[in-house]
């Protein structure tokens, strides 16, 4: 009983630790939690709109996580087109239920950062018995820049790679056949590997390749002979039985969209613009506090989303002395499998073809070989290229940047082996003080200061405030047509409470919108009026800021039959007369 009470706190200090650190890499998110977000208007309005309806779903009833009748109306929207985020966004939703889903959104990314850090420290205390590894390990996994990157774009789902170090570790021990808890490892990696996919379809169609080359290198240098243990094939059986039903639930809307065309191939010169460089590894992030300007002005950091990769120094120079020590750790076979799964996740991000500074490398062509091409110089085609070609589903994913993270998760288990390497030849202060320097490093490494300027206050306009005083629950289309997908107008949807012909379509389109859209880009031109009827919409808002002779459009849009209701700011809303 003590050793059980002894471990839950020690673990509510380590989460609380995290705690306090989210706290101070946030800052001075902390103190607007129900009123701003971090990064400006973006995918985290999606993600908040997302945490409001995931707390209709379950709390209020109104309706299944996987579609929304809101969206894309009169059609209704499903969510999977787009990542559905579940594991990720619903305790966002449990928090927005009091206090509101803006709170909601900020409180569920936090807690990405939280459990990330500690499940990064569970992972390697379990490896290596070091207190001060772990931590460090976490520290490094819960901040790196490529979390803080998503923390500034929105991405809450991308955000929520908390379950990685939980299913690597579940899988290493099924790998090490752990005499102890033997069935753990397997319930451990089943369940982690289907709130991946609860999680995000990137995440998991990219977890499901890394863990093949994971095992394989494992088996490799680490030996064939565990395949002859009974236990270790009782707990791969553990794994399939738990595993294959949580997948199934959690990919089974993708398939049907797929089966149905929805979710459609991709151009490989298309997926290729969201490649990395080899330099996105090793440059620090352009928010660092003290490096970042000088890596903005000497660098093309545009991709900065999607490639903001740092693997960090503290890091680097722990790796070197993890691998100068595997033989006396023991930890041979792991050390090499960790860095066969970070060189193969280090060339995948590198996209279809090799990329330098942000730009496509391209090569001459020898000269008697230009007729047979047709060009006098190519791109340097990589790997992925072939996989993108012939891998079933390989050609959905658009960037291929992402799978950078796997580079920086098996590069902090290996920083996480090299500190306990050190560590462990230090005795008492000595030891506590080198793993506090090391954490005081890996912070200074990768803190970005403040973001006191990143603060974005969310609150409603005053048409938002107007079409929530109107009565019943008429329709809202907004024109020009394009910003039915800016993420505030989505966002709003929570805040008026009416059916919005919109959402976010920008990864696959519904059929509804790919049919009407051609039509009301043309707005006002009496054909999308007439489609504007025929899909019942009642309430049509133009941003008057958006057209150069506002007077002719209003002229047109009276000609046609329509009525201008009010006059909110830059927007005038009309409405079809009785």
């Amino acid at each position: 009983m003590r050793t059980l009470r002894g471990n839950l706190l020690r673990h509510l200090g380590v989460l609380l630790f995290y705690t306090a650190l989210t706290l101070a890499f946030t800052y001075p998110l902390v103190l607007h939690l129900s009123d701003s977000v971090l990064g400006g208007t973006g995918d985290n309005l999606y993600f908040a709109w997302l945490t409001g309806w995931y707390e209709h779903a379950f709390f209020d009833g109104g309706g299944h996580p996987y579609f929304s009748e809101w969206m894309n109306y009169p059609e209704g929207w499903n969510l999977s087109t787009t990542d559905t985020a579940l594991a990720a966004v619903f305790p966002g939703a449990l928090f927005s239920h009091f206090f509101g889903p803006i709170a909601g959104y900020n409180l569920a990314m936090m807690l990405t950062f939280v459990l990330s850090g500690w499940a990064m420290y569970c992972w390697v205390r379990h490896l290596t018995h070091s207190e001060g590894a772990a931590l460090l390990a976490g520290v490094v996994f819960a901040f790196l820049p490529f979390r803080m990157a998503k923390l500034l774009i929105g991405h809450l789902n991308l955000a929520a790679t908390q379950w990685f170090p939980l299913f690597f570790m579940g899988l290493t021990g099924i790998l090490r056949n752990e005499a102890r808890g033997w069935w753990q490892p397997a319930v451990l990696a089943a369940v982690s590997l289907g709130l991946i996919g609860f999680t995000s379809m990137y995440y998991l169609y990219m977890v499901l390749l890394v863990a093949l080359v994971f095992v394989l290198a494992y088996l490799l240098f680490g030996g064939f002979s565990v395949l002859t243990k009974a236990a270790f094939w009782k707990q791969v059986g553990i794994f399939i039985i738990l595993a294959v039903p949580l997948l199934y639930l959690s990919v089974q809307y993708f398939f049907n969209l797929a089966a149905t065309g929805t979710i459609t191939s991709r151009d490989w010169e298309y997926a290729s613009m969201y490649s990395a460089s080899p330099t996105d590894f090793f440059l620090p992030s352009t928010d660092h506090f003290l490096f970042g300007r000088w890596v903005g002005s000497h660098f093309n950091r545009d991709l900065w989303p999607e490639a903001t990769l740092y693997i960090g120094l503290v890091t680097l120079v722990l790796i070197g002395y993890a691998v100068w020590r595997r033989k006396s750790t023991g930890s041979g076979p792991l050390v090499w499998a960790a860095l066969t799964v970070a060189l193969a996740a280090f060339i995948l991000a590198l996209g279809t073809d090799l990329h330098w500074n942000a730009e496509r490398v391209m090569i001459a062509v020898p000269g008697f070989l230009q007729p047979l091409l047709g060009r006098s110089e190519t791109p340097l085609f990589l790997p992925t290229y072939w996989l993108f070609n012939h891998l079933p589903f390989f050609d959905r994913m658009r960037a291929l940047a992402r799978f950078g993270l796997f580079t920086n998760l098996f590069t902090t288990l290996l920083a996480g082996l090299g500190a306990a390497s050190v560590l462990q030849r230090l005795k008492g202060r000595w030891q506590m003080g080198a793993a506090a320097a090391l954490i005081a490093l890996a912070l200074f490494d990768f803190y970005p200061g403040p973001y006191t300027e990143q603060l974005t206050k969310i609150e409603p306009r005053p048409l938002d405030a107007w079409l929530a005083a109107q009565p019943g629950d008429g329709a809202v289309a907004m024109f020009p047509f394009e910003q039915v997908q800016d993420q505030i107008n989505i966002f709003a949807n929570l805040m008026h409470g009416k059916p919005f012909i919109g959402g976010l379509f920008n990864a696959y389109q519904p059929p509804q919108y790919l049919n009407i859209r051609p039509t009301l880009d043309q707005f006002p031109t009496p054909q999308a009026i007439d489609l504007l009827r025929e899909l019942e919409i009642t309430y049509i808002v133009v941003d008057t800021t958006a057209y150069g002779d506002y007077p002719l459009v209003e002229r047109e849009l009276e000609g046609n039959g329509l009525i201008r209701l009010t006059e909110q700011g830059q927007y005038r809303v009309y409405g079809f007369g009785k």
